[in-house]
């Protein structure tokens, strides 16, 4: 069968759409995919782009690349970048020769790609699926800090649109389920289908590489985006606490983000410049390898009724690394880490609590912490397996 993808992001872009394109490539299907041009976390085209960047070819895929602005800083930029988008990926789809049978939509914020979307679907007479990362528009409200009654609004309008046109609507969480109904949606259009992750993320040994780049002491790691809705103020707080008692930490944050230079001057401001290590970003492929020489993986969210909602994609990801996880978040992510038994949870945004469970998780033993990290894997086969729900996605396609 013939697919087409659209999401704003994609390769070399680090998302799990990435993968999910070469795993329906695996089971034969012939894949192609509509999507911007780099430029995200940091708001700059990547190396090799530019505004007029043409379509490629990667893995024997089809990329076919539409015009965007950058995101910048974000501001207007991001709102720039949102719209710059949906414009030239409408044209750019009465330039694909090709025909489809189904349109798989990916949509982490904004809710906009599905508006490309309902025009492909017409162009090519295939309906399109709505895979929903982020809920629209409260997203908006909460990540954004948008409160307009009027822009939210006319949001939850497109949003609405968009559903109601789609032929199914995935979520991946459980959470999302409630909000979807209450714009209207009917409980059969709606689907539960969560992340899985790459299969390179799995349990992996020490190597040496990695290990000279990290400082020696219980190594607390934090993977990803470093930005306004991971909270990551509240990881400095907890560390600030506990160097008071002088236990020997390391909190090591690999990845970037528009709150990278926020961190930084927290952290010279706490003084914990020996305690915590802003590493940068390494390619996903390694994460597995440096997850292998930490002692407990650690994320966050804000305290906000849709982070709540929300399954943060990296919990797939360390869940299938096979380490304790420290969640400090409410909701579907800290059900998850409790149902495990990979860890412990704090309320979002609760320096003390976390701080707290970090203490506790330093004073287990190896063997303890190892059971955690054996719960954390049979969790992840039992739930996020990546052949499995590559076989349901088929089977919500209807090519099975």
């Amino acid at each position: 069968m013939k697919i087409l993808i659209i999401s704003q992001y994609f390769w070399p872009e680090s998302f799990k759409i990435n993968d999910i394109c070469l795993g329906l490539q695996e089971k034969g299907h012939d894949v192609s995919i509509l999507t911007g041009i780099p430029n995200y976390p940091k708001g700059e085209f990547f190396e090799g782009y530019n505004f007029g960047s043409k379509d490629e070819m990667w893995n024997g895929m089809k990329i076919y690349r539409a015009k965007l602005l950058p995101r910048g800083k974000g501001g207007i930029s991001l709102f720039l970048n949102y719209f710059s988008f949906v414009f030239f990926a409408w044209l750019k789809i009465y330039r694909i020769k090709e025909k489809f049978d189904r349109i798989l939509v990916y949509e982490p914020s904004p809710v906009t790609v599905g508006i490309p979307a309902i025009n492909a679907s017409r162009k090519f007479n295939a309906p399109y699926y709505f895979w929903v990362q982020d809920l629209w528009p409260e997203s908006l409200q909460s990540a954004g800090g948008i409160n307009n009654k009027f822009v939210l609004s006319v949001f939850d309008k497109i949003t609405k649109l968009i559903y109601k046109k789609s032929e199914k609507v995935l979520v991946q969480s459980e959470g999302f389920k409630e909000y979807i109904l209450k714009q209207g949606i009917s409980a059969e259009k709606i689907i539960f289908y969560p992340n899985t992750t790459e299969d390179f993320y799995k349990k992996e040994e020490k190597i040496s590489k990695i290990e000279s780049l990290l400082p020696t002491g219980f190594k607390i790691m934090f993977a990803g985006n470093l930005g306004e809705a991971q909270s990551l103020n509240t990881l400095i707080e907890a560390a600030e606490i506990l160097n008071k008692k002088s236990i020997d930490l390391k909190w090591i944050f690999l990845g970037d983000g528009r709150n990278r230079e926020f961190l930084q001057n927290l952290i010279k401001e706490k003084n914990l410049e020996k305690n915590v290590f802003l590493l940068g970003s390494f390619p996903a492929t390694e994460m597995p390898h440096f997850f292998a020489s930490a002692d407990a993986l650690i994320l966050s969210l804000k305290s906000d009724k849709i982070f709540a909602l929300t399954i943060p994609s990296k919990l797939q990801s360390y869940l299938a690394c096979g380490k304790p996880i420290l969640a400090s978040l409410n909701g579907e992510g800290a059900k998850i880490v409790n149902q495990s038994n990979s860890g412990f949870s704090s309320p979002a945004e609760d320096a003390n609590v976390l701080a707290e469970n970090v203490e506790k998780l330093y004073r287990l033993s190896p063997d303890e912490r190892q059971k955690m990290g054996e719960n954390a894997i049979d969790y992840f086969k039992n739930n996020f397996d990546r052949k499995t729900l590559l076989e349901k996605l088929e089977q919500i396609l209807n090519f099975k």
